[in-house]
């Protein structure tokens, strides 16, 4: 048996998640990742196109079901509108968001079995803003928060989840804020959109100190990200994860048109060795990736493709 690849899961109906015209999150994003990666070889990736929606009992695990049903039945009976004052849905919307989570359970479970070394969730919707009962800032499900508490009930102790987007992951950090299990480290833009992700908020209850925000300074690059993995890398050595998950947004990238921070995407091989560093050191490589924010096509494009083809070394 060769040595094990990395996963990458992409589904046709993302591109039909239609958000109209003028909208920073649309399908040209993806096919603008796909377009990058076509020349990928397959000794070290395996695509994965065919894989099932997410089932209500899973995505209930985080979502509140009237909530999951209310999204299916106005995308079914309208067509089309809004969520909420970011969030576009189309017809295609409910059906995209329901296998943007079952892109991570298909990888959770092919990591967990060992038949992948790692993987990327190459989805839209994105999730990381989405709170248990409504949709927020593009995201209709949180794919990562749904990975995560999957992963929990098949026996998986401690997570840690690293969200590097350029805007805080509020609803991934609301869902684990009192859970001791998961470990939500973000770095941000700060003060910015949602607006959450201050360095005193550490978690609550017994989830205190499971909660780690490393805000930073509009005009940022990689002079003021690095340094921030030295405090990641001290809590994870208390913390021991056995599973990593990565809210991978590439919206930090300095010529990203929402974002206000500096990086070049080589930055984006240096936070994938680092996160890569922990997932082997603890969880025995076990690491698993979800396509967040990125909205310049080109240098989402390349940075993802760095991203990936960091993974599979």
């Amino acid at each position: 048996m060769g040595s094990l690849k990395t996963g990458i899961t992409f589904h046709e109906e993302f591109l039909k998640h239609n958000t109209g015209p003028g909208h920073p999150e649309t399908h040209v994003r993806l096919e603008s990742i796909l377009d990058r990666l076509s020349d990928l070889p397959s000794k070290n990736f395996l695509w994965k196109k065919n894989f099932k929606e997410a089932p209500l009992s899973i995505i209930s695990s985080i979502h509140d079901p009237n909530y999951i049903r209310l999204v299916g039945r106005t995308c079914e009976e309208k067509g089309s509108g809004y969520l909420d004052g970011d969030t576009v849905f189309s017809s295609h919307s409910f059906t995209a968001a329901s296998l943007a989570v079952g892109a991570g359970l298909y990888l959770a479970d092919e990591v967990l079995l060992g038949n992948l070394k790692n993987g990327m969730a190459l989805v839209r919707p994105p999730g990381h803003h989405a709170e248990s009962d409504h949709a927020m800032g593009f995201c209709i499900f949180n794919n990562i928060a749904v990975t995560a508490k999957y992963l929990q009930s098949q026996g998986i102790k401690r997570i840690l989840i690293l969200d590097w987007d350029v805007h805080h992951g509020n609803g991934t950090q609301h869902q684990f804020y009192e859970d001791d299990s998961v470990y939500f480290v973000s770095l941000h833009q700060y003060p910015f959109y949602p607006g959450t992700g201050a360095l005193s908020e550490r978690g609550r209850g017994k989830g205190l100190g499971t909660t780690l925000n490393l805000p930073l300074a509009r005009g940022s690059g990689e002079s003021e990200y690095f340094p921030s993995f030295e405090s990641i890398h001290r809590e994870m050595e208390k913390f021991q994860p056995e599973f990593v998950l990565v809210s991978a947004g590439f919206d930090a990238h300095r010529d990203d048109p929402l974002g206000g921070m500096n990086l070049p995407t080589s930055s984006y091989e240096i936070f994938t060795k680092e996160v890569m560093k922990i997932a082997d050191t603890y969880s025995n490589g076990k690491l698993i990736s979800f396509l967040e924010g990125g909205y310049d096509f080109q240098a989402l494009a390349e940075s993802v493709r760095l991203h990936l083809e960091t993974l599979a070394t």
